[in-house]
């Protein structure tokens, strides 16, 4: 139980921690109309 106290639960945190960090700031990446929050309302053409 300790080796998992000591190195598997933080490298679980860790990784964890990454992908959401790498999640959140691909959207850095994005093309500025998929960066946008969706339309609400029904778009008219």
């Amino acid at each position: 139980m300790a080796i998992f106290r000591q190195y598997i639960a933080p490298f679980l945190a860790i990784l964890i921690f990454t992908l959401a960090l790498v999640a959140v700031s691909a959207r850095i990446f994005l093309p500025s109309d998929m960066a946008a929050p969706a339309p609400i309302g029904m778009i008219i053409r």
